[in-house]
């Protein structure tokens, strides 16, 4: 196989084109192969943490947004706020980050190739997928990824499955926090993203609906009464996703596609990122084995805490999480800049 170029990139998304420009500015020549031309969407909570908004500026990527100073845990008796200490996040549509990224990877003069992944060709010096051969290729399809599938790194996703649904209101939003309400089974994650403008991302079991998440939470539905809905409902999942491994040969898997727990913590774009550069310099270093101990190093704190906090939020004791986080706000407090580092 003669490879047509360095690297290639399966799909468009955030990570995807993060990859992309990370490759392009270590100089290498690099495609994206992604069917959608529009700006990708996805049902996701869009906060970005300071550590993803680092992540982008150091790639000369800045979207606009609204400023996230810290959040807030409420069950409907207490709450329990945290504001970061250091930078502030931001409240980015998927659609404005997407874009960004397109833009950017652009400048760069990656290229991009429209067309669906649906046959994989690996040999020992390169790749080949959707027409186009390449040295390496990074898998960043996302949660039902077919890089993984066809390089059979994937993994039944176990029991407890949880989805995720996301809609926006068009209203003023009335705090810099990231709210999470905890419902009897749902969370509802709320994040400003335009001054008229707040997304509200519900996390749950299989079979919740938007409607029904809402009556669970009396404070978020009284706060969106006469709100007008910007966007429809929009779904993913089922949020956890395993893998044997994030290398076979010359492929590596990054983003959602290499392995997820859930979008509780929601800091999925800056771990996405942290691999994203974890490729790229497996990539430059030639040794595909290093990726998976960066991987594993990169995803450690988002893997341990947020799949405790699952456990506990799929478990008996579940509506103790807000009465112990305001009753230990210091550990509250310690968890959110760990995660948003």
């Amino acid at each position: 196989m003669t490879p047509d170029t360095d690297v290639l990139v399966a799909g468009g998304g955030p990570v995807g084109l993060y990859t992309a420009i990370r490759a392009r500015l270590a100089g290498l020549r690099v495609v994206v192969v992604e069917p959608r031309s529009d700006a990708v969407d996805k049902a996701c909570g869009e906060g970005l943490m300071p550590g993803a908004l680092a992540a982008l500026a150091a790639v000369g990527v800045d979207p606009a947004g609204m400023p996230i100073r810290g959040f807030r845990y409420a069950d409907g008796r207490r709450s329990v706020e945290h504001r970061l200490r250091g930078r502030p996040g931001r409240g980015v549509r998927r659609t404005a980050l997407s874009a960004a990224l397109q833009q950017r990877a652009a400048e760069l003069g990656v290229e991009t190739v429209r067309a669906r992944v649906d046959a994989l060709t690996v040999e020992a010096r390169g790749v080949a997928a959707a027409g186009v051969s390449a040295s390496w290729l990074v898998g960043c399809d996302g949660l039902h990824s077919t890089v993984r599938r066809l390089a059979g790194l994937e993994r039944p996703p176990g029991p407890g499955e949880r989805f995720g649904l996301r809609r926006h209101f068009a209203v003023e939003p009335w705090t810099d926090l990231v709210e999470v309400h905890w419902g009897r089974s749902v969370e509802a994650y709320v994040t400003p993203v335009g001054p008229d403008l707040v997304g509200v991302a519900v996390l749950g079991p299989r079979g919740s609906g938007f409607d029904e998440a809402l009556s669970q939470v009396p404070e978020l539905a009284a706060r969106l009464a006469g709100a007008e809905p910007a966007t429809p409902v929009r779904g993913a999942g089922p949020l956890r996703q395993r893998t044997r491994a994030r290398t076979a040969g010359r492929v590596l898997l990054a983003g959602d596609a290499s392995g997820y727990v859930d979008a509780l913590t929601g800091e999925g774009m800056r771990v996405g990122f942290a691999q994203a550069v974890a490729a790229v310099e497996t990539i430059l270093d030639g040794n595909p084995s290093r990726y998976e101990r960066e991987w594993a190093s990169r995803t450690r704190d988002f893997r341990l805490i947020t799949g405790a906090l699952v456990a506990a939020a799929t478990s008996p004791v579940r509506r103790a999480i807000v009465p112990a986080a305001a009753a230990l706000p210091s550990l509250y407090g310690g968890v959110v800049e760990r995660l948003a580092r």
